[in-house]
């Protein structure tokens, strides 16, 4: 019984523990370039919003509402994840893209970890204006009001990318977890950020799903994290 919560600790994270802790080792800062620069921007982008010249540049370059025309959403919705939102304090930005962002980029490399995020910002992005389609008065639904929020920050991808992370690395429960808790926050508090972050893990295990469908069976798979025949890579 004593070595129970170490061998369910080994089999959840042992073989992201030992991705990320191999790469840090060998590249050190290196090890996650893409996130250090989506880092730097965040910043940026919240220094420069804050001053009296910078906010409208800011706003529009990176923010997004659901009441603007769908091709200047999408042209937006990039650099929206990047735009930390005014009504929040910017080191929880700042932590999330470092901490998830850092080993997303560790352990599915630069592009992938990109292509995840983009998918769950845009699926945030197009939910609020499926959600404001429906009204209040569904489930699924949002007020006319909430056309006009500004739809900013890295909350979507982050979420997004912690599911993907735990699905490829075998760390189940810690992604039910995530899950929970995100159904947990709209059920207390269901509003448009609550409600995209459900719209981005649903887009996100969809992507599963295919990945999954596609792998089954398929000969030259690359192995899994916790089988034998894995090793922990190190990404360029």
């Amino acid at each position: 019984m004593r070595g129970a919560p170490k061998d369910f600790a080994r089999r959840e994270w042992g073989p992201l523990f030992a991705t990320v802790r191999t790469a840090l080792v060998v590249k050190r800062w290196r090890a996650a370039p893409m996130t250090l620069g989506a880092v730097c921007l965040t910043a940026l982008f919240q220094l420069v919003q804050n001053q009296d010249w910078g906010y409208q540049p800011v706003q529009d370059i990176g923010s997004v509402r659901a009441e603007d025309p769908l091709w200047l959403a999408l042209l937006r919705t990039p650099l929206s994840l990047f735009v930390p939102a005014l009504d929040l304090p910017v080191w929880g930005a700042l932590a999330q893209v470092l901490l998830v962002f850092g080993i997303a980029e560790i352990c599915l490399g630069r592009w992938r970890t990109l292509a995840v995020a983009y998918l769950a910002t845009l699926a945030g992005t197009l939910y609020a204006r499926v959600g404001i389609a429906l009204g209040p008065d569904s489930p699924f639904g949002l007020p006319a009001s909430d056309a006009q929020v500004v739809d900013t920050g890295p909350s979507a991808a982050v979420v997004g990318l912690a599911v993907y992370v735990c699905w490829r690395y075998g760390a189940r429960w810690t992604g039910a977890v995530v899950v929970l808790a995100m159904v947990i926050e709209v059920v207390v508090k269901a509003n448009l950020a609550g409600k995209e972050h459900i719209a981005a893990i649903a887009a996100v295990l969809a992507l599963i799903a295919v990945r999954a469908r596609r792998g089954r069976g398929q000969d030259g798979v690359e192995p899994r994290p916790g089988t034998r025949s894995w090793k922990p890579p190190i990404r360029s």
